[in-house]
């Protein structure tokens, strides 16, 4: 995903995972308003009102292949490496995560996500196509610690953090957004903490309310077993 450094250089965004937004809407929107089969779509409450938007949730979520890939790759490779010295090709990035999670572990849940949005951020933003010669590539936390990364990866990386600290996954979620701001594409993670989803995003270390934040349209926002994609919660 191409989106922006935190210090305000633009890049494109996703225009095919946007395409696949308005398709899957395209067919939400038949089933509620033309009583087309409802095992299209299910509404789902977890995120319900994010960014003031409503969710549906979908059944398949190997059509995100990005996401599939990521998930396989982080259980193969973020592992953590007995035999690591640190080194010009080998600087034991991923031990050194794991004692951080360690390190926050008896913090209570609100300073757990802060220090967690704190400790991906500070790794540099560099665009996917320097890093992978590609123009979109989810990068695992492996990657990112070693390489920098973009919006997505970050996001990625704070998922699998609060996963290690053991975040119910009905509470955690990356969330592919529009910025109607700056008219581009952009990732965060999304956390519930009691009655309020907390956004961790990339251009700040605050970690703040999804209510507070105005200009962020969820698209879509997935966990490790399902996706949804994100509708305006009146239709005019």
């Amino acid at each position: 995903m191409l989106f922006l450094t935190r210090r305000g250089n633009i890049f494109k965004g996703l225009l095919s995972r946007m395409t696949t937004f308005y398709k899957v809407n395209t067919l939400c929107m038949l089933a509620m308003f033309l009583l087309l089969s409802p095992e299209l779509c299910r509404a789902s409450s977890s995120f319900s009102h994010l960014f003031g938007y409503r969710e549906v949730q979908q059944h398949d979520i190997a059509y995100l292949s990005q996401w599939i890939s990521v998930l396989k790759r982080h259980a193969k490779e973020d592992v953590f490496d007995d035999k690591c010295r640190d080194t010009l090709f080998n600087r034991c990035h991923l031990n050194r995560w794991f004692k951080f999670i360690d390190s926050i572990r008896h913090l209570p849940k609100k300073a757990q996500v802060e220090a967690v949005n704190r400790y991906a951020n500070k790794n540099p933003y560099v665009l996917d196509i320097v890093n992978y010669g590609l123009n979109d590539y989810w990068a695992i936390i492996r990657e990112l610690l070693f390489n920098g990364g973009d919006c997505e990866d970050y996001a990625i990386a704070k998922f699998f953090s609060l996963g290690m600290l053991e975040f119910p996954m009905d509470d955690i979620r990356i969330v592919i957004l529009q910025d109607t701001n700056l008219r581009i594409a952009h990732a965060v993670m999304a956390v519930r903490l009691g009655n309020d989803v907390f956004i961790m995003d990339n251009q700040t270390d605050h970690v703040i309310s999804h209510r507070k934040i105005v200009h962020y349209v969820p698209l879509y926002s997935l966990d490790e077993k399902s996706w949804w994609v994100h509708m305006p919660s009146r239709i005019r």
